[in-house]
């Protein structure tokens, strides 16, 4: 079975090296030169375009920034689902709406391709060792086909049902997540006004109510004023957006997922896009008299 990966920074690529690991044909393309070559390290190959690798693999993954690049890719522009031979696969690993996903997994089932979207869970670490949590979605046949597939990418695969409810879950997760960022670092400015030792206010938030995944991923980041990207805010406030926007759809009120975005997009607009999304830390400065942050 060849398998092709477009789209190899840091979830794609650690997925597409984890294949290579196990045994697996994998070709790749990105536009990051440096991101093939990691992958190329291990054992994969590289294609020459994104057409080259569509045209002659059984499955595809993709794993892109925003939803209009992947439309781009597969429909709009490059119209890679022409190019791909009926019967093979595409497997999304990004971030999308279910809007998009019903839109991309209608238009590949026209030219007779399987469409499954598999949004990721974690980071960058559990991609790269086979821990990755991956919620699929699809047909239940088409993920019937490739669930030793998946199983061999994760120790933690997940079926939710079609499309639309394996990425409205991502979403959902992503809103709590980065709703809890911000509110982490809230309740840590306040702490750290009120004169508790930085160190001891997350070793004892830890043992309250209060803890979280957030608090153990991002609390040592700004402990250590270090907010070298993990997740950055630009990609943030995108899944942020998207969860806004599937609220409304839905006429569903989200007013604490919309004053989240407000402050994300703040944080854009200070020069803070490119780092951690923890980096809204940053916005929560003490105020001082005057009405002025320091």
């Amino acid at each position: 079975m060849k398998i092709g990966f477009i789209g190899v920074g840091k979830m794609g690529g650690g997925l597409a090296r984890n294949l290579v690991r196990n045994g697996y044909d994998v070709l790749v393309f990105d536009l990051n030169k440096e991101a093939v070559a990691r992958v190329i390290e291990v054992g994969g190959e590289a294609a020459g375009s994104a057409v080259e690798l569509a045209s002659s693999v059984q499955v595809l993954f993709t794993s892109l920034p925003l939803p209009k690049h992947l439309m781009n890719l597969l429909v709009d522009e490059d119209h890679l689902l022409e190019h791909m031979a009926p019967g093979t696969v595409v497997m999304d690993v990004s971030t999308i709406d279910p809007a998009t996903a019903r839109r991309l997994s209608d238009a590949a089932q026209a030219h007779g391709i399987d469409f499954l979207a598999c949004p990721l869970g974690k980071g960058p670490a559990q991609a790269e060792e086979g821990t990755q949590p991956i919620y699929a979605g699809g047909r239940r046949e088409v993920y019937d086909k490739y669930e030793s597939l998946l199983r061999d990418m994760s120790t933690s695969v997940h079926y939710l049902g079609d499309v639309e409810q394996a990425t409205a879950f991502k979403i959902v997760s992503n809103l709590i997540g980065m709703t809890n960022a911000l509110v982490l670092s809230e309740g840590l400015r306040i702490g750290e006004q009120a004169g508790i030792d930085r160190k001891l206010l997350q070793e004892l938030l830890a043992t309250t109510g209060a803890d979280s995944y957030q608090l153990t991923l991002r609390g040592p980041k700004i402990l250590n004023d270090d907010f070298t990207p993990g997740f950055s805010i630009y990609l943030t406030r995108k899944d942020v957006c998207l969860g806004v926007g599937m609220a409304k759809r839905f006429n569903q009120p989200c007013p604490f997922s919309e004053l989240a975005l407000e402050y994300f997009n703040k944080a854009v607009d200070a020069g803070y896009g490119d780092e951690d999304c923890a980096a809204v830390y940053k916005l929560l400065k003490p105020v001082v008299a005057g009405g002025t942050n320091s």
